[in-house]
């Protein structure tokens, strides 16, 4: 069944296939064996996996990154399907295509970007339109390769340019109903918003908080890239400390890392917006891996709920 993908299997079967080990954690039965637990992907997904009775040859063999032959039995868990490993032969990465393990958006680069420069050319404040086209200029290849997150949302290959773009339809919409939102100010703060994760996670494939995410964190990376940017731009205005605000602030709560709480009303919409986008994007996630007329398993970033699939879905 070696050319089957994630998206294909299904409770029963047993697989033969190549995968690439996204994650790896090692853990110990309650009788003192060691397993470990595996998330392992393909281009059109991503599969929770458990290697039980691994050898102690095995147990630090395996990293993430690597591309491996998996034998193994697909299985109903808690209404998820998971992988049984009973067997794994690691491949050289070298001689594989890594576009076949690496999730990608649904939306094309080309689409994406071709929307997002529309979005830039409505910005008609000045200010703004140079500074967001300074900054994604600077970062405009990594901008529509890097995911968004390092597993919660769009954590794929693309996954920051398509959230990006959705928060910017929302947006759109929402300057529509809401008159007294400043459209320049809100859509700008849209597509500056995360471009700190650039420097904050490794890359789209293996995705890893980097030591600069870790110490400092993309709010705090992207605010000051701005202020340098702006710097060099020899601008130094209220729309400047207003674009600054709406990135220091975005995460809206001081427990959620915004070293400011919002307070313009372009701040506290984007704060939602971005809420809607990344939790929609989590829930779609889940959804995937379960049964219509089953519960998901509890997501810990939407406050450890479990979500139900209707049977008509």
């Amino acid at each position: 069944m070696e050319n089957k993908q994630i998206k294909d299997l299904n409770n029963g079967d047993h697989i033969k296939m190549k995968l690439l080990i996204f994650q790896v954690n090692k853990g110990v039965t309650n009788k003192g064996a060691p397993y470990l637990s595996l998330q392992l992907q393909d281009k059109t997904g991503v599969m929770d996996a458990k290697y039980w009775n691994v050898s102690e040859d095995e147990i630090n063999k395996y990293k993430a990154g690597m591309i491996c032959m998996i034998t193994a039995d697909v299985l109903s868990h808690n209404n998820q399907l998971q992988i049984r490993v009973s067997h794994i032969e690691m491949l050289d990465r070298n001689n594989e295509d890594l576009a076949d393990f690496v999730r990608s958006s649904s939306i094309g680069k080309e689409e994406l970007k071709y929307k997002i420069n529309h979005a830039i050319d409505s910005i008609r404040n000045d200010t703004y339109q140079r500074l967001v086209k300074a900054v994604l200029l600077e970062y405009e290849t990594d901008f529509y390769t890097y995911p968004a997150a390092s597993k919660n949302h769009h954590n794929f290959v693309g996954g920051l340019a398509t959230h990006v773009l959705g928060m910017v339809e929302l947006g759109e919409f929402l300057c529509k109903q809401y008159p007294l939102l400043d459209h320049d100010l809100l859509i700008s703060g849209i597509l500056l918003h995360d471009i700190g994760k650039i420097v904050e996670l490794s890359g789209p494939v293996i995705i890893e908080y980097t030591i600069e995410g870790k110490l400092l964190g993309h709010i705090s990376i992207m605010q000051a890239k701005l202020y340098e940017i702006a710097r060099r731009m020899n601008i130094d205005n209220e729309e400047l400390t207003l674009l600054r605000h709406m990135i220091l602030s975005h995460h809206g709560e001081y427990e959620y890392g915004s070293p400011v709480l919002p307070m313009v009303p372009e701040a506290e919409m984007l704060h939602l917006i971005d809420n809607i986008d990344a939790k929609m994007n989590t829930m779609e996630k889940a959804f995937e891996r379960v049964e219509p007329g089953t519960f998901t398993p509890r997501i810990f970033a939407m406050e450890n709920r479990s979500f139900y699939k209707a049977k008509n879905k």
